[in-house]
Parts: structure tokens; C-alpha cells; sequence
């Protein structure tokens, strides 16, 4: 049975290395084209191009992938954060809602990492 450190580490882990890689992928789409998830009405007000904005995306998750290896409390809030704030957009567009409900879930486990890391480390 493990115990409360092995499954903050599995979350630790996991919410560190996910982001990273969807963030990496954004430059190369190798997963999905990541431009087709914006939806019509985002795509519309952006200043510039879809692609450059899921560019900038990218870097984004990778930076939060990075706070979650470094300062897991913080990090995993700000993937929270970023799950919820993806699933709206989703919900809202009325597309991939399949994908909105996963990243819901994901941000119950970010929430989960952010709760272990307060018990287990200073982060």
C-alpha cells in the first residue's frame, strides 16, 4: 500500500511532466493540432495568429511544469488553475467537451498534489 509520500511523488511527477510535454508539443503538434482546440470566438480576438498564441501556450505549461518540479504546492495551484481555466474555454465553445471533463479531473489531482505537498514538504 503506498503511503501518502509515494503518491505525492506519483502526482509530483506527473504534474511536472505532463505540462512539460504539452507544452513542447505545441511547437511541433505531434499529439494534435493544438490550434483546432481554440475555439471560433477566441481565434477571432486574438491579436495575432492561432498558432503563435498556442506557441506562447506552450511556453507557458512548461514554465508551470517546471514550478511544479521546484515549488510543488505553488506549481500544482497553477496548473489547477490553468486545467479549469482550459475546460471553460472548451465548455464555453461548445467543443471537446470530453477533453474539458478530463482536465477537470486533472485539476482535481493538481488540487490533490497541492494538498500532499502541504502535508509532506515546505513548496
Amino acid at each position: 500500500m503506498a503511503n501518502t509520500t509515494q503518491l505525492q511523488k506519483i502526482l509530483w511527477l506527473t504534474y511536472g511532466v505532463v505540462p512539460i510535454v504539452a507544452g513542447l508539443d505545441k511547437f511541433t503538434n505531434l499529439l494534435t493540432n493544438w490550434e483546432s482546440y481554440l475555439g471560433a470566438g477566441i481565434k477571432s480576438m486574438l491579436p495575432i495568429e492561432a498558432m503563435t498564441f498556442m506557441k506562447i501556450v506552450g511556453i507557458i505549461e512548461i514554465l508551470a511544469g517546471i514550478i511544479v518540479f521546484v515549488r510543488p504546492k505553488m506549481g500544482a495551484y497553477i496548473v489547477m488553475v490553468w486545467l479549469i481555466c482550459i475546460a471553460l474555454e472548451l465548455i464555453f465553445s461548445g467543443h471537446y467537451l470530453d477533453v474539458a471533463v478530463r482536465d477537470l479531473v486533472m485539476a482535481i489531482g493538481a488540487y490533490t498534489l497541492a494538498q500532499l505537498s502541504r502535508m509532506t514538504v515546505k513548496g
